[in-house]
């Protein structure tokens, strides 16, 4: 890793005029805001440049990537600033301090990367495990000096590199899993609000674990005394085993996976609600409508799928699909029960996914009121200037 000297840094000029959204706040520069000359072009994915307005008045220092859309990720208004362990380390500094105020133990998202001053970068900590992931070719040619900023910082025992995202291919990156530091043998276990649970962070879907359902999770156990539960799309089990340790009277959860299957069957039984709870494979919408055709109903359906639209072009799709899920879920829904439905597209905007589980309770000729309108845990804050990163989109309804 080549040392970084601000005075012999390489410079991107924008376009005259383009350079107001920048200016403003917003952490990214797009190639055609760039004045993408012979010399911009032919710097390496992921160098580090000092960005300057077309009047050469500099903007800041940015992780740049010639190859793609989003070209350049600002990391430090100073452009002055050596970009080097020490930052690394404040940065990783600052993070963890948000995360100790707002977590008593070691198990959340420590990294949300323009959020927390580090684009395209997520780690998430599992005690003295961490799972991390580069998401941008910049972020990857610095990763000696992540990793040894993470290592001073959180002195983790071990790190796991679950560098297989989608967005590395945008990046040009190739994907990969492996482990950095230490060793991972088998699932580690994490604790939230006092449950127990299993993750796999070299196998797990994202880095193992969604942390973003946290809050969410705890509501909806809170609704779960005495309640017949069914998760759909259960993945390890995060909402049927909170629901259980509540009181659930019965929860069955839907997945189509069964590795995910087992470490939530796994979870249930470190919590002593394994007679509680039941965990089947299936296709989720199939297995749904079998239920509902059945004549099954539960007091609350959680609908907490996976991203169904990857890109804006797939969220005509993914709205259809939300529908559905909604006008199932309704169908599934006792009289007076609840509907928890979720979106992690972050390509589907809030009042769209709203407006589709609206239809899709239409659609199952059921009313009800939303009793809560929710995103992420606050472990996943929200950059003020970049909207996108609110992807998680939450209600919960009480259907009549």
């Amino acid at each position: 890793m080549e040392h970084d000297d601000p005075a012999a840094r390489p410079a991107i000029a924008l376009l005259p005029g383009r350079h107001r959204r920048a200016e403003s706040g917003h952490p990214w520069v797009y190639s055609n805001e760039i004045r993408m000359d012979a010399a911009a072009k032919a710097l390496a994915p992921g160098s580090l440049v000092t960005v300057r307005r077309a009047d050469e008045r500099p903007l800041g220092v940015a992780l740049f990537n010639p190859h793609t859309l989003l070209a350049a990720r600002l990391l430090d208004r100073d452009w002055a600033r050596p970009i080097g362990k020490r930052f690394f380390v404040r940065r990783l500094e600052r993070a963890l301090r948000l995360r100790q105020r707002l977590f008593q133990r070691p198990y959340y998202r420590l990294v949300h990367a323009e959020a927390d001053g580090l684009p395209g970068l997520v780690v998430d900590r599992f005690g003295a495990a961490l799972a991390v992931q580069a998401n941008a070719a910049g972020i990857e040619r610095l990763e000696p000096l992540v990793l040894e900023a993470l290592r001073e910082v959180a002195a983790p025992t071990a790190i796991v590199m679950r560098n297989d995202s989608a967005a590395r291919g945008l990046e040009g990156l190739a994907l990969e899993t492996r482990v950095a530091l230490g060793a991972v043998d088998g699932p580690v276990e994490l604790d939230e609000d006092g449950t127990v649970f299993a993750a796999d962070l070299l196998a797990g879907q994202k880095t193992g674990w969604f942390y973003d359902q946290r809050d969410n999770r705890g509501f909806v156990a809170g609704l779960a005394g005495g309640a017949r539960v069914l998760d759909l799309y259960c993945y390890s089990g995060g909402f049927a085993v909170r629901a259980a340790r509540a009181g659930a009277a019965a929860v069955l959860g839907l997945d189509s996976s069964m590795p995910a299957l087992t470490l939530a069957a796994i979870s249930a039984e470190r919590n002593g609600v394994a007679a509680a709870c039941e965990f089947r494979r299936g296709d989720v919408f199939l297995e749904a409508a079998r239920l509902a055709a059945a004549g099954e109903r539960f007091d609350i359906v959680v609908a907490d799928p996976p991203a169904f639209a990857r890109s804006k072009r797939d969220v005509p799709a993914a709205l259809r699909g939300y529908r559905k899920l909604a006008r199932l879920a309704a169908q599934l829904t006792a009289p007076g029960g609840f509907v928890f439905a979720a979106s992690c597209s972050h390509n589907v905007g809030a009042a769209e996914f709203a407006e589709a589980v609206r239809r899709g309770l239409g659609d199952a000729g059921r009313g009800g009121r939303i009793v809560r309108a929710a995103g992420a845990a606050p472990d996943h804050p929200v950059h003020p200037d970049l909207p996108e990163s609110a992807y998680l989109k939450a209600l919960v309804l009480a259907l009549d």
